[in-house]
């Protein structure tokens, strides 16, 4: 297993200690580590609506809360990268799919460590790709298909 090294960050909104319960340290950086290929320094950053549509906006252009946000750094030698998380979007979400709140944030933090790596979903192929290697991820820490 690869290293990790791990700062886990929570803003102040309404329902942060639901978010925080859902989110022991230890499971999270199990999370990230299955997908890690390579040793990493990662921030996961849990936010609320207001900080998350910032982010989206100033870095995407897209004036929208969205459910994660990867900035990666590096790659080589080290992997490097901040992962924001939206928490009401996350929230809602897993309601929407009928998922626990700690599934959905699984597969999101999995998702934002492999495009932390380089994968991507632009393509229909990349995106297929992309899909099979979370659910195999996902899998081995025996959650359901997020798809």
């Amino acid at each position: 297993m690869n290293h990790l090294t791990l700062s886990l960050q929570f803003a102040k909104f309404p329902d942060a200690a639901l978010h925080r319960a859902a989110l022991p340290r230890h499971r999270v950086a199990k999370w990230i580590r299955h997908a890690l290929q390579d040793d990493a320094e990662i921030t996961v950053r849990i936010v609320g609506t207001e900080e998350g549509q910032a982010l989206n906006r100033d870095y995407r252009h897209k004036d929208v809360a969205t459910n994660v946000l990867t900035f990666d750094y590096t790659q080589e030698p080290l992997v490097s990268a901040d992962l924001v998380l939206c928490a009401p979007v996350v929230a809602t979400e897993a309601a929407e799919q009928g998922k626990t709140l700690q599934a959905h944030y699984a597969h999101l933090l999995v998702h934002g460590a492999l495009h932390a790596q380089g994968w991507d979903h632009d393509e229909d192929e990349d995106a297929q790709v992309m899909e099979l290697r979370e659910s195999e991820i996902m899998a081995r820490l025996g959650f359901d298909n997020p798809y």
